[in-house]
């Protein structure tokens, strides 16, 4: 894939430095994480109920205990007057761990079945626009999204959304519980908890969004600056500068670090002053309860009590800010996926109603294709016309960017012409999808091979082949004989990307995919570029015989081994600017055989 920077293509970016961010309108577009919560309702209520519990029971055992302590220390006269106390400081002792397992238990279970959901719908809106993709996407884009951004938003239901909710409901169960004896302590606890529920989080926010910015932005043009390096590796060390590529990026991590130091230092800060409010908090409680719980013995024994249950509170509330100071990251990461969504979304096709070749292909017509990949493009295709019949075996050439593997993916039904159409049989490619793994067969420059073996990788194109049709598959490519010599046979693994073989060999490989699927229809997208001329020639020798009978495009930059094609098309400005059979074009267009002779690099060697 192609180094395309996420602006180039659309990707959503950090807000810049000092620009606030618009959650709730990039949220409200959100098709990526938002519709799960919405499904499930149920499981999710439990979920929030269970949390909400796990601190009930934390709260209650510090209460009970407290209860429990004060009672015990005025020497009851049997234990039947601390009984109730001492039964439920035991089942909130039980309940606490109990709930907080179920919880965990139930909300793992949702978010892994969820973020399982969420990469099955990556997988389909890649698979949507493929060659698209391919050609516009880098592929570090596309693996961030498939373990990034998909882990952030795991981690967005986890530690940002269950915990804010709990400590939502918690706010509310509380502020009603002690309303309930003193409305007035209702109103005070309220105001507190909502500084650190409330204020203390946008604070964090705030601070978090400028900063995530500057630190996103500084990590990306530290990844630029290695990456450039490492990929000039040799050149430093020929020049002995290995000591200037070790500092190539050391102030910016340096800057990274600093701000990383500050973030943390401000988080130290923060909770520290959550903490203070809890202190007031309970300073308050505890000078409430002297003036107004020591008036009789009874309610004295509740004074430590109340004062107690708040400190379970603090784990409860204080993760709130921080769940809300990474709001930014889970942001970053929608943005990409809701991106990647309105790209291939735009480019959707219009449906169209299935049908079936009614026998063998006989014709291939391009009937006026205009194509353009958006409205304010250029054109790279403009009235393009060409009839094809059977059999015949058809070479595209022209200058880079003219369109020729832009003619490729129009046949496959890859891209949709802007006006004009396609035709196979006379009948429309977009209504041959279905049928397209019969129809095509395609090698591109630099086909692709899987971490497998080689009998696997030649069985892509047929799955239900057996052994003996892959080696014969192999035979006609001319790699049977090698294939046998390795240690386990058609069986042996090929290494990553086909790392063990040759490049010759790999298309090779590739190939042997096209010639044991059979299709009437073959597609080449420069399958020679990068070898060197023997392999070449070998190479296009060998297609040619396995081609025989079968529809053959050809894209290429070489006109030596265009003996063998039926017709040669030349492309310019999104015209065909040449066009024939090889023989004649060379005997009547003086400019195809100046070009011819300038690639041939022998005159003497001409097409007779």
């Amino acid at each position: 894939m192609p180094t395309t920077s996420r602006t180039e293509t659309g990707q959503g970016t950090p807000a810049e430095p000092g620009r606030r961010t618009n959650y709730l309108s990039i949220w409200h577009k959100d098709h990526w994480f938002w519709p799960y919560l919405r499904q499930n309702k149920g499981l999710l209520a439990l979920i929030f109920f269970l949390g909400t519990l796990t601190f009930v029971c934390a709260a209650g055992l510090m209460f009970t205990s407290g209860f429990l302590i004060s009672r015990s220390a005025r020497h009851p006269y049997n234990i039947f007057a601390v009984y109730v106390p001492v039964v439920l400081t035991r089942a909130f002792g039980i309940g606490r761990p109990t709930f907080k397992y179920l919880e965990r238990i139930k909300s793992h279970d949702w978010v892994l079945r969820v973020v399982s959901k969420l990469r099955v719908q990556l997988y389909r809106t890649l698979s949507k626009d493929a060659a698209f993709l391919n050609e516009h996407e880098r592929t570090g884009t596309v693996l961030s999204m498939l373990s990034d951004d998909l882990d952030h938003l795991e981690n967005f239901y986890l530690r940002t959304i269950f915990p804010t909710v709990v400590a939502y409901l918690m706010w509310l169960v509380v502020t009603i519980a002690v309303g309930v004896f003193s409305w007035v302590t209702s109103l005070l606890l309220f105001l507190l908890f909502a500084l650190i529920l409330v204020l203390v989080p946008l604070v964090s926010l705030a601070y978090s969004d400028s900063r995530y910015a500057e630190e996103k932005s500084r990590q990306q043009d530290q990844y630029t600056k290695v990456t450039e390096s490492y990929m000039g590796l040799g050149d430093w060390v020929i020049t002995h500068r290995q000591r200037q590529f070790v500092d190539t990026a050391a102030d910016d991590f340096q800057d990274i670090a600093r701000d990383r130091h500050d973030q943390k230092r401000f988080e130290r800060w923060r909770n520290l002053c959550i903490q203070m409010i809890f202190a007031v908090m309970v300073v308050a409680l505890i000078i409430g309860a002297d003036l107004l719980m020591t008036g009789s013995t009874s309610l004295a024994d509740f004074a430590a009590a109340v004062v107690l249950s708040v400190f379970p509170l603090v784990d409860c509330f204080i993760v709130v800010s921080q769940a809300v100071a990474e709001v930014p990251l889970y942001t970053d990461s929608l943005n990409h996926l809701n991106g990647l969504t309105d790209r291939v979304e735009s480019r959707r096709q219009v449906e169209v109603d299935q049908s079936g070749l009614d026998g063998p292909v006989r014709t291939i017509d391009f009937e006026h294709v205009s194509f353009s990949y958006g409205p304010n493009d250029p054109l790279l295709l403009d009235d393009f016309s060409l009839h094809i019949e059977a059999g015949q075996r058809v070479a595209l050439l022209g200058p880079s960017g003219e369109g020729k593997t832009t003619i490729l993916q129009l046949l496959l039904g890859d891209l949709q012409p802007t006006r004009g159409r396609i035709l196979i049989n006379g009948t429309p490619v977009a209504a041959l999808q279905d049928q397209r793994p019969e129809l095509f067969g395609y090698l591109n420059q630099q086909a692709f091979l899987f971490n497998t073996t080689i009998a696997s990788n030649v069985r892509l194109g047929a799955p239900e082949a057996t052994d003996d049709q892959v080696r014969q598959a192999l035979k006609a490519v001319q790699l049977d004989q090698y294939a046998e010599s390795l240690p386990e046979g058609i069986n042996t693994p090929v290494d990553e990307a086909g790392n063990r073989l040759s490049g010759g060999q790999r298309q090779r490989l590739a190939l042997a995919r096209i010639v044991l699927k059979r299709t009437p229809i073959i597609l080449l997208d420069e399958p020679t570029i990068g070898l060197d001329p023997i392999t070449e020639r070998d190479l296009m020798e060998m297609i040619f015989q396995v081609s025989l009978g079968r529809t053959l495009f050809w894209v290429t930059h070489h006109l030596q081994g265009l003996e063998d094609a039926d017709k040669v098309i030349f492309l310019e400005d999104g015209h065909i600017a040449m066009q024939g059979s090889p023989v004649d074009l060379y005997r009547t267009n003086p400019r195809f055989r100046e070009l011819y002779r300038m690639d041939v690099g022998d005159v003497g060697r001409a097409v007779s």
